[in-house]
């Protein structure tokens, strides 16, 4: 008798680095907000390189090697992606497939796109922007000459920080985008330990769904949210680098949050961070199963187990090695608005809160530039969706007993409940937010024409996420079958 513990046997490196904007650059993330500008800085924001290949040494190519950058920041656009890619590609001789850039979605670090340039602020952004790629160049660089033999092992644990947020509200008879104490959410936390064969402790890994919106309009501070707090915790117990992956949470944010008092974010963090360190204190030593040792006779008669090492065919199995990255077409959502009537609605706002300020209407003046925020965000997806039809990448990677998934824009967190019920023996890693944001939010198709927020942005059809799910089932099902595409 024996359990076994998920593990992956690959080569592994993790480098990481500050990338905190500077103290003055464009802020302002919030409909909401009245400040422009970055007042302070609260916790600093990070980038880390990792990069998974085969145990097996062999040439990079975009099926033996995934290199997953990892940025505390809410999202970019395409022109951002695109030159942060460009920047790494000139620095290191990877296939421009294995390159995945994911976000914490952090909402208190500004949003650093090209198109905020002429706010306040906003001057600061392009060479920020430039920074940011050199640094992370030279920490993919950095990780391609570190990669040595690694075990990736993996727990699970609960954490009950995020809620769901598709509100009622009955006096208002609307929905809002805040807790709802009666509708399930996801609290899966998987935990991941990646320990050398020396027996170093290179890194560990958290993937948890929960929006990073502790903080908010009130908010005058750069910062990670939850997040930081969360690695701080972690690493103060564990002497590696933290790594957070978010995952499928477009429907999950955290119970208390959408305030200024970051005392409230670090308190959110250590939640998570318990959660994962109670998950990673389960793990045994890497490469070896707990297994039943016998009966020793004392003033009971015991069971005893202990941890005993891989015989060469699990080896083997944790050495497993495969990637599947797909593109699922998806269609446009009808009453898509075009690119001329968003701009006729974003004026129309405009005009509002220019004739609000004039009539000393301070409150009606912040609504009205809320939705000026939110018809620039929306110009901003049309200018870059192509044509027809939404090109939707996943990408899914193999090692041993774990598959990681990573998607694009913001599933609702069906995507990781509904894979974790289809595949209940599978560790699976799952993570929203993957390179640009592209089609936004993908809601369940029962909430369209309800006027909920995520679903009032969405881009794609009603039925879209129901289509990534059965996508991402059969890509899995392809990597465990070894007949991927």
């Amino acid at each position: 008798m024996h359990v076994e513990t998920p593990q992956s046997r690959v080569r592994f490196a993790v480098e990481r680095a500050d990338i905190t904007p500077p103290v003055g650059i464009y802020h302002r993330m919030w409909g909401a907000a009245t400040h422009d500008q970055a007042a302070g800085v609260h916790r600093p924001l990070l980038a880390t390189a990792m990069i998974f290949a085969p145990l097996a040494a062999t040439e990079p190519s975009p099926e033996s090697l995934q290199v997953v950058i990892t940025l505390d920041h809410c999202l970019m656009g395409q022109r951002e992606i695109q030159q942060l890619r460009q920047r790494v590609l000139a620095a290191v001789q990877v296939p421009i497939e294995s390159l995945l850039v994911l976000f914490s979605h952090t909402h208190a670090a500004g949003m650093m796109t090209h198109d905020r340039v002429e706010m306040p602020g906003g001057e600061l952004i392009p060479g920020y922007l430039e920074r940011l790629n050199t640094t992370v160049a030279e920490l993919v660089q950095q990780a391609l000459s570190a990669l040595r033999p690694a075990t990736i092992q993996y727990a699970q644990g609960r954490c009950d920080l995020a809620a769901q947020r598709d509100f009622w509200d009955d006096q208002r008879r609307m929905f809002v985008c805040g807790y709802h104490p009666g509708a399930a959410a996801d609290d899966t936390v998987i935990a991941a330990r990646a320990v050398a064969d020396d027996g170093q402790t290179l890194a560990t890994i958290v993937n948890y769904a929960c929006h990073p919106t502790t903080l908010a309009w009130e908010n005058q501070l750069i910062s990670p949210d939850y997040i930081g707090a969360m690695r701080e915790v972690v690493e103060r117990v564990i002497a590696a680098p933290c790594v957070f992956l978010q995952g499928a949470s477009g429907d999950l944010g955290p119970r208390e949050g959408f305030v200024g008092d970051t005392q409230v974010a670090d308190r959110n963090g250590r939640q998570l961070a318990y959660a994962a360190l109670s998950a990673l204190e389960s793990l045994g030593p890497a490469r070896t199963r707990f297994a039943y040792a016998g009966p020793v006779v004392s003033g009971a008669t015991l069971g005893t187990w202990q941890h005993e090492p891989l015989e060469p065919a699990r080896e083997a199995q944790l050495a497993a090695w495969q990637v599947d990255r797909r593109t699922l077409p998806l269609a446009y959502r009808p009453e898509l608005p075009t690119i001329e009537s968003a701009t006729t609605e974003r004026q129309s706002w405009q005009q509002q809160e220019s004739e609000s300020q004039a009539a000393g209407d301070p409150a009606r003046a912040r609504d009205c530039r809320a939705m000026v925020e939110r018809q620039t965000r929306l110009l901003a997806r049309l200018r870059t969706l192509p044509a027809d039809a939404f090109p939707y990448r996943i990408a899914a990677w193999r090692m041993g007993d774990a598959v990681w998934l990573a998607a694009q824009g913001e599933p609702y967190q069906q995507l990781q409940t509904e894979l974790r019920q289809r595949f209940p023996d599978q560790t699976l890693i799952v993570c929203g937010l993957a390179d640009e944001w592209g089609p936004s939010y993908l809601p369940p198709a029962d909430l369209y024409g309800k006027n909920i927020y995520q679903e009032s942005i969405a881009v794609v059809a009603a039925g879209s996420l129901e289509r990534l799910i059965e996508f991402a089932t059969e890509t899995i099902n392809g990597l465990l079958n070894g007949d991927s595409r």
